[in-house]
């Protein structure tokens, strides 16, 4: 779902901006306090994986790409705050070294995948456990809703944008995104269950 250059207005453009610095700011912050040494390694290789994850994507339309997202795997694995950092860098790295997503979109693309697509979804996935009482269902509904939700939000910025009608790239959008994140369920899923087995102690289940 990464937006290239080009397709949000300058309004759209500097709010998204603003919102993920604040948001980015907000994560280093308390990265500061309660960040341990032991996940470094672990933030490293859980940005590799999204990286290489997200890079498997396909065009959809109005500029806009589909893929994977790894928001709420990195979050229940490192953390909300570090895992907005790791799909950050993620992100800045991809379109500086592969034009996936524009530069001027970057703030957008932060808003979406980072701040949406891990710190909301872990939110979720939380009040989840709360209300099931069982992590394995709140992990895979908490995924597929943070690659829906990523994806509204892109359909929803480009229509503010005056790229693409709403009535078409919101169903565009978080239709196929719906689709894609029942892979991601089932990846985020097997994957905490494979972390679970060989480090449970890095898990952040919020139950």
């Amino acid at each position: 779902m990464h937006i290239p250059d080009g397709y949000l207005s300058v309004p759209v453009t500097a709010v998204c901006g603003l919102v993920s610095i604040c948001g980015l700011a907000l994560a280093i912050r308390r990265l500061k306090v309660g960040i341990e040494d032991a996940k470094v390694p672990t933030m490293g290789v859980i940005a590799a994986f999204v990286f290489a994850a997200q890079m498997l994507n396909f065009p959809i339309a109005f500029g806009v790409s589909g893929h994977v997202l790894g928001g709420l795997l990195a979050a229940i694995i490192v953390g909300p705050e570090a895992a907005v950092l790791v799909m950050s860098i993620v992100l800045i790295f991809q379109a500086l070294l592969f034009g996936d997503g524009g530069l001027t979109a970057l703030g957008a693309n932060v808003l979406n995948m980072a701040l949406i697509g891990s710190w909301c979804a872990f939110a979720i996935f939380k009040l989840l456990v709360w209300l099931l009482r069982n992590d394995g269902i709140a992990i895979g509904v908490a995924a597929w809703l943070s690659v829906v939700l990523s994806s509204s939000a892109c359909a929803v910025e480009l229509w503010l944008s005056g790229s693409a009608p709403l009535k078409l790239v919101l169903p565009l959008m978080a239709g196929i995104h719906a689709i894609i994140g029942i892979g991601e369920a089932l990846v985020t899923s097997a994957a905490v269950v494979f972390v679970k087995r060989i480090r449970p102690q890095i898990i952040s289940t919020g139950g």
